[in-house]
């Protein structure tokens, strides 16, 4: 299995924009589908997007609908997060995730193999 490494957190004020980067190093990365989950303490690990492998399919989370958008460069096996109008409720730790198989759509934690270490987002009021 790849190693997956995000970036781009950190701290910033209610209606901001944020970026998250992830970066893997699974070779067959342009055939998995991949997705960001987002974890606060005491809570469990909540699905916030998703998208197929080839980037023509992309799922939400309610709550994110039309504030997050989800994207994938499978040329430089990079996964991507926009995040914009954010709000205090998105803070969390956020994880990139590798789909345990090739060319499958399901959104699931069980079914996501790789994770990568998680990274802070805070959104101060």
């Amino acid at each position: 299995q790849g190693q997956l490494v995000e970036s781009g957190g950190g701290l910033v004020q209610a209606g901001g924009s944020l970026r998250l980067s992830c970066v893997a190093s699974e070779r067959t990365f342009s055939q998995i589908t991949m997705a960001w989950f987002r974890q606060t303490p005491g809570k469990e690990r909540e699905f916030v997007a998703a998208i197929n492998w080839i980037g023509s399919n992309t799922y939400y989370a309610d709550s994110v609908k039309g504030r997050f958008t989800i994207s994938r460069e499978n040329i430089d096996n990079a996964l991507y997060l926009q995040m914009n109008n954010l709000r205090p409720e998105d803070t969390a730790v956020y994880y990139c995730a590798a789909h345990k198989d090739h060319r499958v759509e399901t959104l699931i934690p069980a079914d996501f193999a790789t994770w990568g270490q998680g990274i802070q987002v805070t959104v101060s009021s």
